[in-house]
């Protein structure tokens, strides 16, 4: 195996691929990057049982053949490499990378021990690239972090018809979003369960890209099939999640007792500020008027820390406390000028979504957040 090719594609496609590489494989080959040549072109492949990565790259083949070498550190190498050509050639048990005067020889691992990477599922529709990107980090950001409950570390994705609808959950808040895109049968109903983290990483890459993101998904049943993502020169699948994914739509209320609306970058500073005195587990209580926003909060030794700010306010006074973090998450994730908080109890979850600056509601979105319980 031997070619050129150029510093950035080399470097984007390692680093792409090694991204999902575990840092404590089973066996040391699912470590490596597979690096394979034919046709004039590269493949860089990665592959630890549960997501696979593999992205092709144009380049000038003096021989074709394949050769497995550490992944980390081959991503580490190409993006310190200076902005010239790179040669990569095999020779025996070695890799030797040559980039103008920079010269690096890397041991390989047997390539006949690597395992084959799984075919893309049977394709279920497309979606645009950017908007899906958009739609995943609005979700993932609700998703669980206890592996000991993998059923919540999942996002939950829901196709009906031309209706991708997102979900996510981590117990004390819920994001979820609805977006259109065109499925390859007008009749489609699935449901798959994807690790959040693989979800929210393959969307970030596929999303610049541009054009459309391909969704493959296996027919079986939730826990026993893979799902597939294809958008330009890249693809990834990952296995799907087993358990069963809690009914969380009946938590989102059919109306609201009160209702305010509130500039996002406002709020957000506030919050920030006031929640300097909290500590980790102090919420920050938020008391609506019709004269507008409180934001105050307490943390040891007397701390304390308030500030009033503008709001549109409709309802009954009243005082509702928040996780400051699980606050600011669910602000940052609306991606709108406006924030609309509506509610319908001080002890039940309030609902925010997005608004335009006239606030009017933008559609599709709902951050749910569990209020967290505080004296009188």
């Amino acid at each position: 195996m031997k070619f050129r090719v150029e510093r950035d594609a080399l470097a984007d496609a390692v680093a792409w691929t090694a991204k999902s590489l575990p840092s404590r494989p089973s066996v040391p080959v699912l470590a490596g990057v597979l690096l394979r040549v034919a046709d004039g072109r590269l493949q860089v492949s990665g592959f630890d049982y549960e997501v696979s990565s593999q992205v092709t790259v144009e380049v000038q083949a003096d021989a074709d053949g394949a050769t497995l070498v550490s992944g980390r550190l081959l991503a580490e190498i190409t993006k310190s490499l200076p902005a010239k050509p790179v040669d990569v050639a095999a020779v025996g048990s070695h890799v030797e990378i040559t980039c103008g005067s920079a010269r690096f020889t890397l041991p390989t691992m047997p390539v006949e021990d690597y395992p084959t990477l799984p075919e893309m599922p049977e394709l279920a529709g497309t979606v645009d690239a950017a908007t899906f990107a958009g739609a995943v980090s609005q979700v993932a950001i609700a998703a669980g972090r206890d592996d000991t409950l993998p059923m919540l570390t999942g996002v939950r994705i829901e196709l009906e018809g031309s209706k991708l609808t997102l979900l996510a959950t981590d117990r004390y808040r819920l994001a979820v979003r609805e977006l259109e895109w065109r499925p390859d049968e007008d009749d489609v109903s699935l449901a798959a369960l994807v690790p959040a983290r693989t979800l929210d990483d393959t969307a970030k890459t596929l999303g610049p890209v541009g054009g459309h993101v391909s969704v493959a998904l296996s027919r079986g049943k939730i826990g026993e099939g893979m799902i597939g993502f294809a958008g330009g020169t890249r693809r990834t699948t990952s296995r799907l999640l087993d358990g069963d994914f809690p009914k969380v739509r009946a938590l989102l209320p059919d109306t609201h007792n009160a209702q305010a609306r509130i500039r996002v970058s406002a709020l957000n500073e506030v919050v920030r500020r006031v929640g300097l005195v909290a500590e980790r587990s102090t919420p920050v209580r938020l008391s609506f008027s019709g004269d507008g926003l409180v934001v105050e909060a307490s943390g040891s030794e007397d701390a304390r820390a308030s500030e009033a700010m503008d709001c549109t306010y409709e309802g009954e006074p009243m005082t509702i406390a928040f996780n400051h973090q699980y606050l600011l998450d669910g602000l940052k994730a609306l991606d709108a000028p406006i924030a609309v908080l509506s509610f319908t109890d001080p002890k039940k979850p309030a609902v925010m979504s997005p608004a335009k600056d006239d606030g009017e509601i933008i559609p599709g979105y709902w951050y749910l957040i569990m209020p967290v319980r505080i004296g009188s």
